[in-house]
């Protein structure tokens, strides 16, 4: 088998209107202990000068730039990967700044696990970084499971691959057919269960960090947390996955006690989710401000599951069939 190195990767980034997040992602880039791999950028319709950056001397590197109307990240990262000239495709996102050792390390697990490995970074928080309570939230939670990957409570699934720091050969996403453009959320991890019907198998490489500089209203927070369970349930109907199903209820039952009395109060209850959820969002606010983050971490994590058990019960037609869903047993 060959070698890897650097010079068989395609960085490929989807961006929106994130200009200076960007530059410094790109310049992060520049600074990486292994060189000669390329960059691709996908401009989704961006509107605040991101393409006129991307052509112009002020680009910290060289990069593959290409435009598309505003399509979603599932169809710029399809344009990335059609226009990638390199065997191994490490996606990375526009606000997910790489440590100098993320494209090495990415490169030497490839190396190690063999041609049909999937290869996950962690995207961990910026020292530098002042986020919103529900995104610190975020944050933890996906500390979580870095953690338990690490200590190998568990291995990493397709439900890690989270395309703000992931890798993979090229000819596989080909060969998968591609990000499913139909979907704003998931696509990643849609993506990852084909990639899994496939044979391939999914890695946690703990040193190919990322930093991630999010940031989102509390409401596209919320929106999110429901259309992960739209999608979920899309997986295991339309998609050949009815174990997700299981998944969906084996989750709920790992829920506290507290996260499986809210849901079943307010799921299919628009007026006492809209108290629960001021409630909360004020319990969470005033927990931050006290330096109380469990209380904070708590209230949001009641809040986000009320919202994603919303949108397994919407995909599935009302609060009825949600409730066998959570009654399976697995």
């Amino acid at each position: 088998m060959t070698v890897l190195t650097a010079a068989d990767v395609t960085v490929v980034i989807p961006t929106y209107d994130r200009r200076e997040r960007l530059h410094r992602v790109l310049a992060a880039l520049a600074r990486q202990a292994d060189v000669g791999f390329e960059v691709v950028v996908v401009s989704d319709g961006s509107t605040d000068g991101t393409d006129e950056y991307l052509r112009s001397a002020d680009a910290p590197l060289a990069v593959v730039a290409e435009r598309q109307a505003n399509a979603g990240p599932a169809a710029a990262r399809n344009l990335g990967v059609q226009l990638a000239s390199r065997e191994l495709l490490i996606f990375i996102d526009d606000d997910v700044m790489p440590t100098p050792q993320l494209v090495g390390a990415h490169v030497a697990a490839h190396e190690r696990l063999g041609d049909r490995a999937v290869v996950i970074g962690p995207m961990l928080n910026p020292p530098d970084h002042v986020m919103s309570p529900w995104v610190r939230w975020e944050q933890t939670m996906l500390q979580k499971q870095y953690t338990a990957l690490e200590q190998g409570v568990y291995s990493a699934t397709a439900r890690q691959f989270y395309t703000g720091n992931a890798s993979v050969r090229r000819e596989h996403v080909l060969r998968a057919g591609g990000f499913d453009t139909s979907l704003r959320r998931a696509e990643d991890v849609e993506l990852a269960f084909r990639l899994q019907d496939h044979g391939l198998a999914f890695a946690y490489e703990p040193r190919a960090v990322g930093l991630h500089y999010a940031e989102r209203s509390f409401a596209a927070w919320l929106e999110i947390a429901a259309a992960y369970g739209r999608n979920d349930v899309m997986f295991a109907r339309d998609r050949g996955h009815a174990d997700v199903y299981d998944w969906i209820a084996s989750n709920y039952r790992s829920r506290h006690a507290l996260i499986r009395a809210m849901t079943r109060v307010c799921v299919g209850r628009a007026r006492a989710t809209n108290v629960m959820g001021h409630a909360l969002r004020g319990t969470a606010a005033a927990g931050h401000a006290v330096r109380l983050e469990t209380v904070s971490r708590t209230a949001l994590s009641g809040i986000y599951n009320v919202a994603y058990y919303r949108g397994v019960a919407d995909e599935l037609g009302g609060p009825d069939e949600l409730w066998k869903i959570l009654q399976r047993s697995t």
